[in-house]
C-alpha cells in the first residue's frame, strides 16, 4: 500500500503594507490588512488542538480556536462576536497588541513552522464586521442598582467598563483628555492605530451602557471620595502611566528637546501632523534624533519622519540584539530610513547662541554583565565621548505614575516607584472599594496587559458589590 501524502501546509499569510518611500509621506495606516483569501489561507494553518495552549497566553482568554474555525467556515461576523465575549478592543488588539510574545509564542504549530497570525486574523474579522455594517450590540441585563466609576479611558478602563456594563452595573468613565481612548489616542500614531479605530470601538462600549465624562480630571474636578459620596459603590483607578522620564544631563532644557509624551500627544490629540488646519505645529529640524528603543521611540522616530525631517536617529544604549521594541516596528523603521546608532548614551546637550539644541555630546557603550532587565548591563568606555550634531531630539525613556490624582485619595499605598499597590487578581488597593489595574500598577506594560488587569477587575468588583466582602 502506498502511503498517503502528508498535505502541505500553506506558509504564514504577510500582510501587505503601504511602500515604505510612499508612507513616509502621510499619516495613513501602514498595515493594510489581509484579504478575504489571505484570511481564509492563514487560519487554515491552525491544527485545531484540543487543549489550545495559544488562549494561556492571552491575558483576556479569547477562545482563538473557535473563532479561526468559524474563520475557516467563513462565518466572519460571527467570529468577531465570538471574540468580544471575552475581548471588547478587538480591532485594536489585532494591530497592537505583541502577540509574537503571548498568545502566538504559546502556539503548537509555532514548535515546528511558523505560528498562525492569531493578531493579523483578530483585525480583519473585527473589521469585516464593521465594514459589513454587523456590529451587534448585547442586550442589556437588568440593572444591578449600583454604579462603578473608573478613571481613566485607557484600554484598561475601556475593557471594565464594558465588562460590568455587560453584567447590568451603571458604569460612568472619567476622562481628563477631551477624547477617551487614553494612551491608545495620545501615544500611538495614526499609522499604527487609526483614530476611527478606537473611536468605533468606544463607540460599542458607550452602546453597552457606559457613560463617558471628558475634561474630568480626578484629584482636581472632583476627588475620589467625591465619588463615594455621589453614590459610586465602587471606583477603578485606570490612570496609565503618563509622567514622562527626562535624563538628568546638562543641557536638558535647550529648545527643540522634547519628550516623546508631549511629542506624541501634539501629534495625536491636537493633530499637528495637519498644520496648518490645526494651529499646533511641531517644529522638527532636518535631523531628528529619539533616545530611546522601545515602541514609543519607533513612533516617535517615524513620526517625526512624516513631519518633513531628512535624517532620522535613534540613539540607543545597547545593541540591536536587546532593542525592546516590537521587530515588526524595528522592521517597519528599517525600511523607511531610520538610522540605527547602537552602543551610545548622550551625557551631555550642546546648544546655540540662542538656547536651541545644535548636538549632543555621546559616550560609546560596551556590553557586561546581564541587570535585573535580563540584558546585558551597559557600560560606558572611559575618554570615548564624541559630539554628534542635531537640531531636535525626543526623549523615549520611559514615564512613571503622575501623582496629581494619587495624592489626593487618603490612605492609598504607592509602591518606592510611586505606582500603586494593586493585588495582580483583585486588583484591590489598600483603600475598601478602590480597585487599580494598567499601567499605574506595572508600569508602561502592553495594550493587552492593560486590558487583562480590566478583566480581573471586572471579576472582582462584581464579587465585591455582590457579597461586600472586602
Amino acid at each position: 500500500m502506498k502511503k498517503k501524502k502528508k498535505k502541505k501546509r500553506a506558509p504564514r499569510q504577510e500582510m501587505s503594507r503601504q511602500d515604505a518611500k510612499q508612507r513616509v509621506k502621510n499619516f495613513n495606516e501602514v498595515a493594510l490588512g489581509y484579504s478575504i483569501e489571505a484570511a481564509i489561507l492563514e487560519a487554515s494553518r491552525c491544527i485545531g488542538c484540543p487543549k489550545p495552549k495559544c488562549v494561556d497566553g492571552c491575558p483576556v482568554f479569547v477562545d482563538i480556536a473557535g473563532f479561526i474555525s468559524l474563520i475557516q467556515e467563513k462565518k466572519f461576523v460571527e467570529a468577531s462576536r465570538k471574540i468580544k465575549l471575552t475581548n471588547v478592543l478587538p480591532a485594536i488588539c489585532g494591530r497592537v497588541c505583541p502577540q509574537e510574545t503571548q498568545c502566538e509564542i504559546e502556539c503548537v504549530l509555532g514548535k515546528i513552522d511558523e505560528p498562525v497570525a492569531i493578531g493579523r486574523l483578530e483585525r480583519f474579522v473585527s473589521d469585516y464586521e464593521a465594514e459589513a455594517g454587523e456590529i451587534e450590540i448585547p442586550a442589556r441585563p437588568d440593572p444591578k442598582g449600583k454604579k462603578v466609576g473608573v478613571v481613566g479611558s485607557g484600554p484598561a478602563g475601556l475593557t471594565l467598563a464594558g465588562e460590568l456594563a455587560k453584567m447590568g452595573y451603571g458604569v460612568t468613565i472619567f476622562e481628563a483628555l477631551h477624547k477617551p481612548g487614553g494612551v491608545l489616542v495620545y501615544g500611538i500614531p495614526e499609522f499604527r492605530l487609526p483614530k476611527a479605530i478606537v473611536a468605533r470601538e468606544v463607540d460599542f462600549i458607550e452602546k453597552l451602557g457606559v457613560e463617558v465624562k471628558t475634561n474630568f480630571v480626578v484629584g482636581r474636578t472632583a476627588s475620589v471620595e467625591d465619588f463615594f459620596n455621589q453614590g459610586y459603590d465602587a471606583i477603578f483607578l485606570g490612570l496609565g502611566a503618563g509622567l514622562p522620564w527626562f535624563l538628568d544631563i546638562p543641557g536638558i532644557n535647550l529648545v527643540g528637546i522634547y519628550s516623546a509624551n508631549e511629542f506624541l500627544t501634539r501629534n495625536n490629540l491636537m493633530k499637528a501632523y495637519l498644520f496648518p488646519e490645526y494651529d499646533t505645529p511641531i517644529k522638527v529640524g532636518k535631523k531628528v534624533v529619539v533616545i530611546g528603543g522601545g515602541n514609543v521611540a519607533m513612533d516617535s522616530v517615524r513620526t517625526s519622519l512624516r513631519l518633513g525631517a531628512d535624517e532620522t536617529h535613534i540613539i540607543y544604549r545597547r545593541s540591536r540584539k536587546e532593542l525592546p521594541a516590537r521587530e515588526e516596528e524595528i522592521e517597519n523603521a528599517e525600511a523607511e530610513g531610520v538610522i540605527f546608532d547602537f552602543l551610545v548614551n548622550p551625557v551631555e546637550f550642546l546648544g546655540d547662541e540662542e538656547g536651541r539644541i545644535k548636538a549632543m555630546k555621546l559616550i560609546r557603550m560596551e556590553l557586561g554583565e546581564p541587570d535585573s532587565s535580563g540584558r546585558r548591563r551597559p557600560v560606558p568606555i572611559e575618554g570615548s565621548e564624541f559630539e554628534y550634531r542635531c537640531n531636535t531630539c525626543v526623549i523615549a525613556i520611559g514615564q512613571g505614575a503622575n501623582p496629581l490624582a494619587l495624592s489626593a485619595i487618603e490612605g492609598l499605598k504607592l509602591n518606592k516607584w510611586g505606582y500603586i499597590e494593586a493585588d495582580w487578581d483583585t486588583t484591590k488597593t489598600s483603600v475598601k472599594g478602590v480597585f487599580a489595574g494598567g499601567d499605574i500598577v506595572t508600569g508602561e506594560a502592553t495594550v493587552i496587559e492593560a486590558m487583562g488587569f480590566g478583566r480581573r477587575a471586572s471579576i472582582a468588583i462584581d464579587k465585591y458589590l455582590s457579597t461586600g466582602e472586602w
